[in-house]
């Protein structure tokens, strides 16, 4: 028998098991990744990924080896049968620092995941293991594996992550309801190297005959998805003949053309009846499963990641207690079931489940995309519903427009040296006090200021960028002084009557307060993070 002692034990070495194991890494947390395949993935899987998610990345330090297996700015475009676009959703805004809709390919952003946690010598991924059982109690949870030389194998950690995707092992074994609907349709996904059509972005077409997806992904790759019809199998399908006979609806010439895979996949509209049970929590598919047509479920899985990674890091340092983790699924099951909503939608707009519908939509998106202000909607993507927390480890505010339990904006900024980055490479991953003009300290007693470090906090002054050199402005110790290039910062604060934001470490805004209010305003928010 050998045995592993960790801090965390993550079952699955996808893309959200990587994220938090690199997370937890960083901020000095043992992590061990078990993995029941040999190695990972190496087939183009999620296809979509937005800003959110590479925000997450770029917390990790892994951004730039990330963005150059990515197209950014990636339209998505809804055809009629006859070829009319009737929604063309190409968002070119970049509030949280990045493009907000990308093509990538899966395989080659996982790798990088995996390759970032080489540089932590107290984490380890162990491949080839099978899970044969595991158990908890008060205080840790092990996991009975076997390699495959069929040694048995143990692994003792304070939580568990399980992060085994849809058909989760731990979720069933500890009979979590996982409610939802399956599809009655499946769907043929083809992808083919050297793409033979070469046009940008991605075109879903409304074909009420068979309704299909192309879209172009980096590195000249092509995905097509076509909805298989009553009585198609996956065997038939993928037969060389067939698969010639699918593509000729797309392409002009189907000979020697670079199939990577072709897969059946049935579409699921799924969420977890609780994310916890004391030290077992659910992520990523195994928490909840959605249809992919806006591109949601790697995306959701990566929420899930930089929510619930921070969180664990303050409760296994003791910093905070484990009640912290509760608000993981407070936070984080609303918006899960929004997406999966949004997917169901999006689909049914692709293929109505009556043919009649389909007519009401074409009739219906030809007037729509006149009207200015609608086709603005779709354009920028206002119609996703965006992370809003309205209970969890925030101070929540009375006032529905409060922006308190959204993602805070991140713009560059100048640094007192002339350096201009992104916010978040200020800040790093801790908790931020922004303060537009003071000094962020000064309303707070030492005592708080005490609490707030031992958390991990960056204490930051906003200036208009052009007031960096006056050599008569005032300096405050242990403060950051950073630069409002643009106006991005100064209308952020201007939309609110407050002056000060407490940010966590996953960008979401914790509180809001001025001067006077902050030290009252933190002891109130200590009590939340249970710190």
């Amino acid at each position: 028998m050998i045995d592993f002692t960790t801090d965390v034990a993550i079952l699955g070495a996808g893309p959200v098991g990587l994220t938090l194991a690199n997370y937890l890494s960083k901020q000095g947390i043992k992590v061990t990744v078990v993995e029941q395949l040999d190695h990972l993935i190496d087939y183009p899987r999620a296809i979509g990924i937005d800003d959110e998610s590479l925000r997450t990345i770029q917390s990790l330090g892994l951004v730039e080896q990330v963005l150059p297996h990515t197209t950014p700015n990636h339209a998505m475009r809804f055809l009629t049968p006859k070829g009319r676009c009737f929604a063309d959703i190409q968002p070119m805004t970049r509030e949280f620092g990045w493009s907000r809709r990308n093509a990538f390919i899966q395989p080659q952003v996982d790798n990088v995941l995996l390759q970032g946690l080489k540089q932590y010598p107290d984490t380890q991924v162990l491949f080839a293991r099978h899970l044969k059982e595991f158990s908890q109690d008060q205080h840790g949870v092990s996991l009975f594996i076997e390699n495959k030389e069929q040694q048995q194998e143990t692994v003792h950690a304070k939580y568990l992550i399980a992060c085994d995707g849809g058909n989760s092992i731990v979720r069933r074994t500890l009979n979590i309801g996982f409610e939802g609907k399956t599809a009655p349709n499946q769907w043929i996904v083809i992808d083919i190297d050297n793409d033979p059509l070469a046009t940008p972005h991605i075109y879903l077409c409304c074909d009420p005959v068979r309704p299909y997806v192309s879209a172009a992904l980096p590195h000249g790759i092509r995905r097509f998805e076509f909805m298989v019809m009553p009585g198609e199998t996956q065997e038939e399908l993928s037969k060389p003949e067939n698969i010639s006979k699918l593509l000729s609806k797309v392409l002009p010439n189907t000979e020697n053309v670079d199939v990577i895979r072709q897969r059946v996949y049935t579409h699921n509209a799924r969420i977890a009846d609780k994310f916890r049970v004391d030290r077992i929590l659910l992520a990523g598919d195994a928490a909840h499963i959605m249809p992919v047509w806006q591109g949601q479920g790697y995306n959701s899985g990566m929420r899930d990641a930089f929510n619930l990674g921070w969180k664990m890091a303050l409760v296994v340092k003791g910093v905070a207690g484990p009640e912290l983790l509760d608000s993981y699924q407070i936070e984080r099951k609303d918006h899960a079931k929004a997406m999966i909503d949004l997917s169901v939608m999006a689909g049914n707009v692709l293929a109505p489940p009556k043919k009649w519908h389909g007519f009401v939509r074409d009739s219906i998106s030809y007037v729509l995309n006149y009207i200015k202000p609608i086709k603005q909607y779709l354009l920028e993507m206002r119609f996703k519903p965006m992370p809003k927390y309205n209970d969890g480890a925030l101070l929540v505010d009375q006032n529905k427009n409060s922006p308190v339990g959204k993602m805070f904006i991140q713009p560059q900024v100048k640094l007192e040296n002339g350096e201009t980055v992104l916010l978040d490479d200020v800040i790093g991953n801790d908790f931020a006090i922004i303060a537009w003009g003071v000094d962020p300290k000064w309303g707070l007693t030492q005592d708080n200021i005490q609490k707030w470090q031992k958390l991990g906090v960056k204490f930051i002054q906003v200036l208009p960028a052009v007031q960096l050199g006056n050599e008569n402005r005032k300096q405050f110790e242990g403060v950051i002084t950073i630069g409002d290039i643009g106006t991005e910062l100064r209308s952020w604060f201007g939309n609110t009557d407050q002056s000060m934001v407490v940010l966590r470490p996953d960008r979401f805004v914790a509180a809001l307060a001025i001067p006077q209010s902050m030290n009252a305003v933190s002891t109130a928010l200590f009590a939340k993070l249970h710190a």
